[in-house]
C-alpha cells in the first residue's frame, strides 16, 4: 500500500520529467534537499545513484530502483524505499504524483509542497 498527492501542472509532460529527473534542479523543488551529488550526472537513468544532501546536513546515499522514461521513477534513500514520480500527459499539461510508502504518509504535506514548486518553475 502507497500513499499518493498529485496535481495537474499547466506544463508539458516532457518539461515536468525534465525537472524531476534533473538532479540539479532537486533542490529547487524539493523541500528536504540542498545538494545532490555527483553533480556530474545530471539525468537520471535505470540504477542511478548518488548521494543527496538534506535540510539538516545529512548526506544520504540514492539509487533508482524504478525508472520508465518520460512516466515514473522511484528511489531508495539510504535502503529505504522512498517516493515515487508519476507523469501522464493531460491535453493541457500533466498530472503529477508523487508516491510515499504505507509507512510515510506525514510526507504528504513535503510532496504537495514539492508539486506546487514543480508547478511554478515548469510554468517558467
Amino acid at each position: 500500500m502507497r500513499f499518493c498527492v498529485s496535481r495537474q501542472v499547466a506544463a508539458s509532460a516532457e518539461d515536468v520529467w525534465d525537472l524531476l529527473t534533473d538532479t540539479a534542479q532537486w533542490p529547487a523543488w524539493g523541500p528536504s534537499i540542498t545538494g545532490v551529488e555527483p553533480a556530474a550526472a545530471r539525468r537520471l537513468a535505470p540504477g542511478s545513484r548518488g548521494t543527496v544532501r538534506t535540510v539538516l546536513g545529512v548526506k544520504l546515499p540514492y539509487t533508482v530502483t524504478v525508472f520508465k522514461p518520460g512516466r515514473f521513477w522511484a528511489w531508495s534513500v539510504a535502503g529505504v524505499p522512498a517516493t515515487g514520480h508519476r507523469v501522464i500527459p493531460l491535453g493541457n499539461g500533466c498530472r503529477v504524483t508523487f508516491t510515499v510508502p504505507w509507512w510515510a504518509p506525514a510526507y504528504l504535506p513535503v510532496c504537495a509542497l514539492a508539486l506546487r514548486r514543480i508547478e511554478r518553475l515548469a510554468a517558467r
